[in-house]
């Protein structure tokens, strides 16, 4: 038995570049018979590290274990847009909320109307429902995450081997038009169940029911109010801004898991041409371990690339399990 510090790596990547004359979709009008045309319209800088440890820290005879851990962090910005515009759309979506190249903001921000807070809380007027924005254009939400980084844990014993990935992503934000459209229409548990005073959130205020948003009133007191549970009727979900659906992207999976029998050497002494015969059982999407969305995958967005922070519609994300047999000569 014996602890291998020579086989423990470290590697750090640092790269400055400049995506120059962005191509991206600019809107005309639709008098020429086109609704936009592709051009170089804007120059994005990313700046960012990667740092990459591998080794293995444990090994004898018959076990081993082995780890890689990669973890990444990238920082762009709009720093130029065509024409000394200082915005361009990159698309509009239900729920009054777009998606953005803004000069000076990171690629792809979500702007849409927003709170109107007071010492840091959601600000109620006096019939105890939420101010919002004069605007519906404020930026309320950035896609690109802090970090994200993945840790692969490699055990061997004898002819076995057992692999598995945990894949993790932290911070960037991401606009549900499920929880939108849900809480409007009263699907979700949180829109029904008892309120503060022990009775049926959907029964009439007068009658003891209702709820009372988190919040305070423009002098800073708690809000007190009960009013109509706002998630019980269609449409009602106008009466909490944009910014109220915006949800945080983190997460933390299991991405993978592998299970290995290699044939014994003993027994493909036997078996001609081959020197090898792998036989492993694979199972992809095993384990959301954490989410921060509510009912839904945050990966499952409309868009994996220039169109990313928008969830509407999402499918559960499929588990997969195969079987694979490799022979090598």
């Amino acid at each position: 038995m014996s602890f291998l510090k020579s086989r423990v790596g470290f590697d750090v990547s640092y790269y400055n570049a400049k995506t120059i004359d962005q191509i991206l979709p600019l809107a005309i009008t639709p008098a020429s018979g086109y609704s936009s045309k592709f051009l170089n319209s804007g120059t994005i800088r990313n700046q960012g590290i990667e740092l990459s440890v591998f080794g293995t820290p444990f090994q004898s005879k018959t076990f081993s274990w082995t780890v890689n851990v990669n973890w990444t962090r990238n920082r762009n910005k709009v720093i130029k847009l065509f024409e000394n515009a200082d915005n361009l759309v990159l698309a509009t979506f239900q729920g009054g909320v777009s998606l953005n190249a803004t000069l000076g903001q990171p690629y792809g921000t979500i702007r849409g109307s927003n709170f109107i807070y007071t010492g840091g809380q959601r600000t109620v007027d006096g019939d105890g429902y939420y101010l919002s924005s004069a605007t519906s254009n404020e930026v309320i939400g950035n896609p690109n995450p802090d970090w994200i980084g993945g840790i692969n844990n490699t055990f061997k014993y004898k002819d076995f081997s057992l692999s598995f990935l945990v894949d993790m992503r932290q911070g960037g934000d991401v606009f549900s038009l499920d929880m939108f459209y849900g809480s409007g229409t009263g699907l979700y548990p949180e829109t029904a169940g008892l309120n503060d005073l022990g009775n049926p959130s959907r029964d009439p205020v007068a009658n003891g029911g209702g709820v009372i948003m988190p919040g305070v009133y423009e002098d800073g007191k708690p809000n007190t109010t009960h009013v109509a549970n706002e998630y019980a009727t269609f449409g009602a979900e106008d009466l909490v801004p944009a910014a109220g659906f915006v949800y945080d992207a983190s997460f933390v999976k299991l991405r993978e898991a592998v299970l290995t029998y290699s044939l014994p050497k003993g027994l493909m002494s036997k078996i001609r041409p081959f020197k090898g015969i792998d036989l492993s059982l694979i199972g992809r999407n095993l384990w959301i371990i954490h989410k921060n969305l509510p009912y839904a995958d945050p990966e499952e967005t409309i868009s994996s690339g220039n169109l990313q922070g928008y969830q509407g519609g999402a499918y559960p994300t499929t588990r997969t399990f195969s079987f694979n047999i490799r022979l090598r000569f």
